[in-house]
């Protein structure tokens, strides 16, 4: 039997493990039972909250379809939860060590509870080679791409994980389920890509939909929030402090120009607890 957690960050669920107390030998194939909405529990994937020689925890992520995930902005918000409130540590400010590198997290406590935490996400990287994205200049701002036909543009971010970025007029009523796939198995993306539909609002406000790598569409995504934030900035689009609009929720993105560091402010929530025989 497996003990486990469902958390959300803004209805971006995962099935939380303590690894510091049991281990998943297979978390591939966990990943996969767990995150079935009909057989399993039902989520965006599977996160292990493991030890680490280098920070606080370690944040192994896996998607619905089992790969492996660099990072995940409102799975590392719900694994700084899951450590204070299930005393793992008393600290209000934490480091978890992921795929795409270490990552500070700070958290607000209410009555014993961690309610809403600031991540430090770290510097956007802009790379076209660090992305991966192919294209013949460094950095992929404002560049068309053709997918399906039909030409879009879109600019490259890296959070630890692959993001492009694309605006159009209708966010709301794009068909989501036929594009996001093209865009996610495009021959650009060599290691496939999370793609993020964005409209901007005004200065301050950016609403998206986010097809995830592995997973498809969820209600949210806290990397590909920064992504968004960090291309609209790019493209002179909005101002440095973006309040980005998911289905799940709102998202704070900061990109401090100075440090060059994108910090993100969200919740984070425990759904339940229970226990599932694996297969």
């Amino acid at each position: 039997m497996m003990k486990f957690t469902k958390m959300q960050g803004l209805g971006n669920d995962y099935v939380y493990v303590d690894c510091t107390r049991e281990m998943i030998e297979d978390p591939e194939g966990t990943a996969r039972f767990v995150s079935d909405r009909h057989f399993g529990i039902g989520s965006d994937g599977l996160i292990l909250i493991c030890p680490s020689e280098t920070a606080d925890f370690e944040m192994r992520m896996y998607n619905a379809d089992g790969s492996r995930g660099e990072m995940c902005g409102n799975g590392i918000r719900c694994v700084a939860k899951y450590v204070y409130d299930y005393g793992l540590t008393d600290k209000t400010s934490i480091s978890v060590e992921t795929l795409g590198g270490i990552k500070y997290l700070d958290l607000t406590v209410e009555d014993g509870k961690a309610v809403m935490i600031r991540v430090d996400m770290g510097t956007p990287g802009l790379s076209a080679k660090q992305i991966p994205i192919v294209s013949d200049e460094d950095r992929v701002i404002d560049e068309p791409i053709l997918v399906d036909g039909m030409e879009y543009r879109m600019t490259g971010v890296s959070m630890g994980n692959p993001h492009t970025v694309v605006y159009v007029d209708d966010v709301q009523g794009m068909d989501l389920e036929k594009i996001g796939p093209s865009f996610e198995h495009h021959e650009r993306f060599p290691k496939r890509i999370n793609t993020e539909f964005a409209r901007v609002l005004d200065r301050k406000t950016v609403e998206m939909r986010v097809w995830e790598r592995g997973s498809g569409e969820t209600l949210a995504c806290g990397t590909g929030a920064c992504a968004v934030a960090v291309a609209s900035i790019l493209n002179g689009l909005t101002e440095d402090a973006v309040t980005v609009k998911l289905l799940g929720g709102d998202l704070e993105i900061w990109w401090d120009r100075q440090t060059d560091k994108v910090y993100m402010t969200g919740p984070a929530k425990v759904v339940f607890d229970g226990t599932i025989e694996l297969p």
